[in-house]
């Protein structure tokens, strides 16, 4: 497995988003505890050490799964957890970004995790509320106190994005990040190159309209949140989206490889440190999204991609709420 720096962080080119392993994406019953392990321990074989999880993923079941998975492994592990979403059991949730949650946040991390110290800690999402340099200081005590090796943000805009860097280095930004989703382009990325800050892109398959394997709304169990709250999956967007997914399906085909290593392959050739972390919970797919590092692409193969998927054809935001994600 090829390797790639995030500021001064060293980690896998791909990594693995483990949040649809508890959360979210498909039905309880499509989840196994027993699998989700079973596919951590597959991709580390793979020589993908880089596992993305976040407290309020089941909530905190996930982060209970990964440290059960790499219970007798850490040290093969670099640990991205996040921390600012406060889930309640009826369902809704708030943004907390307060030093002391900060704090209280992370030690509750270490606990489900079992682990002394997290590699990146992200905040989820920023708190409106709350000043970013409040909240980025308080990471950095979790760093003196090496709690946590390097700290993140999570869909930040530039300008929250350069006062955090100025408390302490901020090694990545994490963002939804794909030929589907490309508004990071208009500024954040530029901001990121000036920093020196790597970008981690979720998502990168585009919910899954990037696999090929999505080719309408019965393809999805009928409560799948993506069908619920994703404007892309609109039924008014659907269908185009689809289709342009399926253009990036052809073009794999005259590669020999799949749409999904085509597109992860190609937000590996953006930039030396873009590392996507596509989310399974299946054995077969961490295999198939592992290989996609190996896809080198040419000029031509970068340009074919994006005629085949303008920016301005893809139908519907990428988020139902995009001021939560600009902040």
């Amino acid at each position: 497995m090829r390797r790639r720096k995030l500021g001064e962080l060293e980690v896998s080119a791909i990594g693995l988003g483990c949040m649809g392993m508890s959360d979210f994406y498909g039905t309880a019953a499509d989840r196994s505890e027993g699998e989700g392990i079973a596919t951590i321990h597959r991709v580390l074989e793979l020589g993908v050490d880089f596992l993305d999880t976040a407290d309020m993923y089941g909530p905190y079941t996930n982060e209970q799964l990964v440290g059960k998975a790499i219970a007798d492994r850490r040290d093969s592990v670099v640990l991205a957890t996040k921390f600012g979403f406060e889930r309640k059991a009826d369902g809704s949730q708030t943004i907390n970004g307060s030093p002391e949650y900060v704090h209280r946040a992370c030690d509750a991390s270490l606990q489900r995790l079992g682990t002394d110290h997290i590699d990146l800690y992200y905040q989820h999402r920023v708190d409106s509320t709350v000043p970013i340099e409040e909240t980025v200081g308080a990471m950095g005590e979790l760093v003196t106190a090496g709690k946590v090796r390097f700290i993140g943000l999570s869909e930040a805009a530039t300008t929250t994005i350069r006062r955090a860097h100025a408390v302490h280095p901020i090694t990545a930004v994490q963002s939804e990040y794909s030929l589907f989703a490309r508004d990071m382009e208009d500024e954040v990325i530029a901001v990121l190159r000036e920093l020196g800050i790597g970008l981690v892109a979720y998502s990168p398959l585009g919910r899954g309209l990037l696999t090929g394997a999505i080719a309408g709304a019965a393809s999805l169990p009928a409560d799948d949140v993506r069908l619920k709250r994703f404007p892309r999956f609109a039924e008014e967007n659907l269908g185009a989206n689809v289709a342009l997914a399926g253009h990036v399906s052809e073009l794999a085909a005259a590669r020999g490889a799949t749409p999904a290593q085509l597109a992860l392959a190609w937000i590996l050739s953006r930039a030396d440190d873009f590392v996507p972390i596509p989310g399974t919970k299946r054995v077969a797919r961490v295999e198939e999204n592992a290989a996609a590092a190996d896809l080198d692409l040419s000029d031509e193969e970068m340009s074919q991609l994006d005629a085949a998927v303008p920016r301005d054809a893809v139908k519907g935001q990428r988020h139902w709420d995009m001021a939560a994600v600009n902040r």
